[in-house]
């Protein structure tokens, strides 16, 4: 009987020992699992972030609060901040955008001189005759003489300086703004010396004076109304934007994100 009794106590300690056992790995299992989901979810998180701020380079020529809310925790933009317009597919262009037509089927090659440096650039009326037509235009009338680069970008796969903000902090004029999109790249991918339009966001007719330039293969995620119209490319002279890049952004900004270190003027942009 005393034998049977402990053999029955032995018994109970082992089954106890392996609910603790499991109970244990259960523990562990779920500790894992947890620290998983929050690894993942910062992860998540700062992709997301990188798409929010990469989309906002180009969303409008965000201001300066736009940007830091999207920085600090994707946040919409303060009431302060003028909203996206989405026009209607049947938006057209102003009487004071030139015609598509003056450009089509033609190639236009030229200089862009930035901080007395020449980079050969050639647009592409055959792909974006809109686009080309508008350059075209604006550079005719010296429009980009003395215009600055506001902002220049270097991550690891988006590497751009952009310019031609009408007031040189990123601001568009609201008086002219044309569309549609043209020439978009299905990939959002931009290589080496792309020259393409910035523009509103989620506005296929926000286009303005503003375009950048792509120094090293860049990826843009597109928007609800779809990619950048590329206009053209820079022929010669790319290591001039590059060595800007190299210089950095000036301290204050966002890491990769903000005003150039080094001042760029456009002393002139001569198109034939």
């Amino acid at each position: 009987m005393a034998a049977n009794s402990r053999s029955a106590r032995e018994t109970k300690r082992r089954i106890q020992q392996m609910e603790a056992k499991r109970a244990l790995r259960r523990d562990q299992e779920g500790r894992r699992k947890r620290d998983n989901l929050v690894a993942a979810g910062a992860g998540a998180t700062a992709v997301v972030l990188a798409v929010v701020l990469q989309l906002t380079v180009f969303a409008g020529n965000p201001t300066e609060e736009e940007f830091a809310a999207a920085q600090a925790d994707l946040a919409s933009p303060p009431a302060t901040a003028s909203p996206s317009a989405t026009p209607s597919a049947q938006a057209t262009n102003g009487p004071h955008i030139p015609a598509a037509g003056t450009a089509a089927g033609k190639t236009f090659t030229g200089e862009l001189v930035l901080n007395g440096s020449p980079l050969g650039v050639e647009l592409d009326g055959t792909s974006a005759p809109q686009a080309a037509a508008v350059f075209k235009s604006l550079s005719d009338e010296g429009y980009y003489n003395g215009k600055n680069c506001h902002r220049l970008t270097t991550g690891e796969a988006f590497g751009v300086l952009q310019c031609g903000s009408p007031t040189g902090d990123g601001q568009g004029d609201p008086n002219y703004t044309w569309g549609p999109l043209e020439n978009t790249p299905a990939d959002n991918t931009y290589p080496a010396g792309t020259i393409a339009v910035a523009r509103t966001g989620n506005n296929a007719y926000g286009n303005g004076t503003q375009f950048f330039i792509v120094y090293k293969d860049t990826v843009i995620p597109a928007d609800s109304a779809g990619g950048y119209t590329v206009v053209g490319k820079v022929t010669s002279g790319l290591d001039v934007v590059s060595s800007v890049a190299a210089a950095g952004i000036t301290p204050g900004s966002s890491v990769t994100d903000g005003a150039p270190v080094e001042p760029v003027t456009i002393d002139s942009f001569s198109l034939k």
